[in-house]
C-alpha cells in the first residue's frame, strides 16, 4: 500500500526526520536570503512550507543537513529550532493522502500540520507530517499495513 522511503531515495532511508523551523520577518527578499545562505553552504531543500502573519513567518524545511542548516542560519541571526517529523511516501492516486489521514484519525492521532514533497526517483508524493508523538504514528502506520524497511 504505502512504502517507507528507501535508502537510495528522498530522505536517505529515514522515515523520521529533523525539520528546521525558521522564524523570519515577513519582508521582501527574506525567503531568498535564507535560500541563498543554504545554496552557498551546499544545503539542499527537500521539502518546505511557509506560514505567514503580518510581521513574521515560519518557514519549515526538511533539508539535506539539518545541523549545518541550523548553524548557518543562526550565525546569520535567524531564530531556528528543529523538531521531529514523519515522512510517508504514498501512491500518486486519488485518495492516497486521505487513506493515511483516516488511519491516523481512526487511531485518535491529531496531525498538527502536513506538507507535501515528492520522491525524486519515483515521482511519488511524500507527506511530511508533524504530530505530538512521531514514534507512535510510525508504529500505527506500520501496524496498519504500511510497508517499512
Amino acid at each position: 500500500m504505502y512504502e517507507r522511503i528507501r535508502k537510495n531515495n528522498w530522505f536517505g532511508g529515514n522515515i523520521m526526520l529533523k525539520q528546521v523551523s525558521i522564524y523570519a520577518e515577513n519582508k521582501k527578499g527574506c525567503l531568498q536570503t535564507i535560500t541563498g545562505l543554504l545554496r552557498e553552504n551546499d544545503i539542499n531543500i527537500l521539502g518546505s512550507v511557509t506560514n505567514d502573519s503580518a510581521e513574521y513567518g515560519i518557514i519549515r524545511m526538511v533539508v539535506s543537513d539539518a545541523a549545518k542548516c541550523m548553524e548557518v542560519l543562526q550565525a546569520a541571526g535567524y531564530m531556528c529550532k528543529t523538531s521531529s517529523v514523519l515522512a510517508v511516501e504514498c501512491k500518486d492516486e486519488v485518495g492516497a493522502l486521505d487513506n493515511i489521514l483516516k488511519t491516523l484519525k481512526d487511531s485518535h492521532i491529531n496531525v498538527n500540520y502536513t506538507y507535501l514533497s515528492f520522491n525524486r526517483e519515483t515521482g511519488n508524493p511524500i507527506m511530511v507530517m508533524h504530530t505530538e508523538d512521531v514514534n507512535a504514528v510510525e508504529n500505527i502506520l506500520m501496524n496498519k499495513g504500511y510497508q517499512c524497511d
